[in-house]
């Protein structure tokens, strides 16, 4: 019996990542193909790929940037509505795009007399804004979750770490269960 548990242990730490994985993607794809229900199933989300492709090589002209530039002055002038539009860019912005802000991986002192680090990534480097100076704001993702705590740390107490941001983030998501 006991052997029998142990198999069934083997394979559910096999099988039960592949499935989520598979279920969440799945779901995800059928979420999106629901978006544009055209009665063929993928149709949906083919046109919803060329769409977003077609915004995206529209936008990137020199003509349209005004418009879209007047849109987003307007959303941000809304008072509820502006809060919900630049949070959520402010949030798309730092994942991707130009003005990338989790590039930078540190790991932190956490105390002047402790060995206790914490990895995370620096947003802001110059804290000028709000009248502080030798301090930096570190975010600290958490693992296994999709939120994190921004922290002002003293710039003596970072060290950058010359490491891929991705694999920075993997590490601490999964808890510094995956590789560096």
């Amino acid at each position: 019996m006991k052997r029998f548990f142990r198999y069934f242990l083997n394979g559910l730490l096999i099988m039960a990542p592949i499935i989520l994985t598979v279920w969440i993607v799945v779901g995800v794809i059928d979420w999106l193909d629901s978006l544009l229900d055209l009665g063929i199933p993928g149709l949906g989300i083919l046109l919803l790929v060329l769409l977003l492709t077609a915004v995206g090589f529209i936008s990137s002209s020199f003509l349209v940037k005004p418009f879209i530039a007047i849109t987003e002055r307007m959303l941000i002038r809304v008072p509820i509505v502006s809060i919900i539009y630049s949070s959520i860019k402010d949030l798309f912005d730092a994942f991707v795009g130009d003005n990338q802000k989790f590039n930078k991986p540190v790991l932190v002192k956490m105390a002047e007399d402790s060995d206790n680090c914490k990895l995370g990534f620096v947003t802001q480097e110059a804290l000028t804004g709000i009248n502080i100076a030798d301090k930096v704001a570190v975010y600290f993702p958490h693992s296994y979750n999709f939120s994190g705590e921004l922290f002002i740390i003293p710039a003596r107490n970072v060290t950058y770490i010359d490491l891929p941001s991705s694999e920075v983030m993997k590490f601490i998501v999964s808890g510094g269960v995956s590789n560096l």
